[in-house]
């Protein structure tokens, strides 16, 4: 399920308290420069940082994944979890301002990670056990000071998220859910530590899950193809999905993956 973005006080509010909305529904909302709150939502935030967010930031900015996530990037485990919270690390200033905002507004506008491009959109997603089927459903996130819905512009859902290029960023994040939300997890099963090390990597630090492809003796073990593998050493989306279907592999024992006869 995707995260809400919140402040810290509040960023355990139940999606339940909202309206479900289906993608037709419309509302009204702007968000530029000439309102009096602009850039005041981006601070003090708990901010949920996906792969795909680190993937587009990170190369936004022309750094690698370690640099990325060793200087905007915080970790914690929450209870009831077994996989980490990963957020975007605020400045250490007054008002904790988020890294990327300046007088001007966010300078990584274009890439900047799901829970601000989806705002002031919450998406809840998830499976049917049953089915297999992904179910979703959306609704708004009516922030007191946010000035933006006195604006008169009108949107569908849909619209709003075409408009934000929300489509791509579903699509990878819901490859997560594959993972962590897995019908194979066995209930209070605790991932040790090099199960949530292969975790954090092949999710958030692909510059290292690819020299793990080719300096280990993974390709001893796993049987994967000459296609396969010069799409993942071009194409870091590509890469991602297959860090994917790797930790499914791993963790869950699922044939997504598949083994060389000798091993």
């Amino acid at each position: 399920m995707e995260v809400i973005t919140e402040t810290k006080s509040n960023r355990y509010q139940s999606i339940m308290e909202y309206e479900r909305l289906d993608p037709d529904a419309i509302f009204k909302f702007s968000c530029h420069k000439g309102i009096a709150c602009f850039k005041k939502c981006c601070r003090n935030l708990h901010l949920p940082i996906t792969p795909y967010d680190v993937l587009r930031v990170k190369n936004r900015l022309k750094i690698s994944s370690d640099e990325f996530l060793g200087k905007y990037v915080l970790y914690q485990m929450e209870d009831g979890s077994e996989f980490p919270v990963v957020t975007l690390k605020m400045m250490e200033n007054t008002e904790q301002t988020c890294p990327f905002i300046t007088p001007e507004g966010c300078v990584i506008y274009e890439d900047r990670p799901t829970a601000c491009r989806t705002y002031p959109l919450g998406r809840a997603a998830s499976k049917n056990k049953l089915t297999g089927e992904k179910e979703e459903f959306f609704f708004v996130i009516r922030k007191p000071n946010c000035l933006g819905f006195q604006e008169n512009k009108e949107w569908t859902i849909k619209q709003w998220q075409n408009d934000q290029g929300l489509p791509v960023y579903y699509e990878m994040n819901d490859l997560l859910m594959e993972v962590v939300f897995n019908k194979n997890r066995r209930p209070q099963a605790k991932l040790g530590d090099r199960q949530m090390q292969m975790f954090f990597v092949a999710c958030y630090n692909l510059d290292i899950f690819l020299s793990f492809i080719f300096e280990s003796k993974f390709l001893d073990i796993f049987d994967i193809g000459q296609e396969v593998l010069e799409k993942v050493t071009t194409d870091e989306v590509a890469l991602m999905k297959f860090g994917v279907d790797w930790l499914r592999f791993s963790l869950y024992g699922e044939d997504t993956i598949k083994l060389k006869a000798k091993a």
